[in-house]
């Protein structure tokens, strides 16, 4: 869970996705990197909310948290904001896409694991993420 975390860290492991299939994939490369650059958009975005909500993280006695954070602030998950954007938007492009939806499960369903976020943090970020990957046009 952590390496998978860390993977997701600012949208990572979407934009590196994203950007391959844009090099696999020339027939629909714009669509593509729509979806690459979404990762991180997502992200900023996610901090936007984060700042106006200013949920602190889970303090659990005893159990310190498994991962790390750039911020004290845990609401909505970023982690599942950007990896359902991006799920969402991929299954836009090509029906396949929908099994990016298995990575954005398990890379948010890692963060109230790892101790950095309440089930309502990824819960909200997914549904954020959702609603971004509807939203964003997939033409340059």
């Amino acid at each position: 869970m952590r390496a998978l975390g860390k993977a997701g860290n600012n949208g990572a492991i979407w934009f590196g996705i994203g950007v391959a299939l844009a090099i696999l994939d020339g027939s629909n490369r714009k669509a593509w990197i729509v979806c690459a650059v979404l990762a991180p958009v997502a992200i900023a975005l996610n901090y936007v909310v984060k700042l106006i909500v200013r949920r602190p993280r889970p303090v659990l006695e005893g159990l310190p948290p498994l991962g790390g954070a750039p911020s004290s602030l845990s609401f909505p998950s970023a982690h599942a904001t950007s990896s359902f954007a991006v799920a969402t938007a991929m299954t836009r492009v090509e029906p396949l896409g929908a099994f990016a939806f298995l990575l954005a499960l398990a890379l948010s369903l890692g963060r109230p694991y790892l101790g950095m976020h309440y089930p309502s943090d990824v819960i909200a970020g997914a549904l954020l993420g959702v609603a971004l990957g509807l939203l964003v046009p997939l033409s340059l």
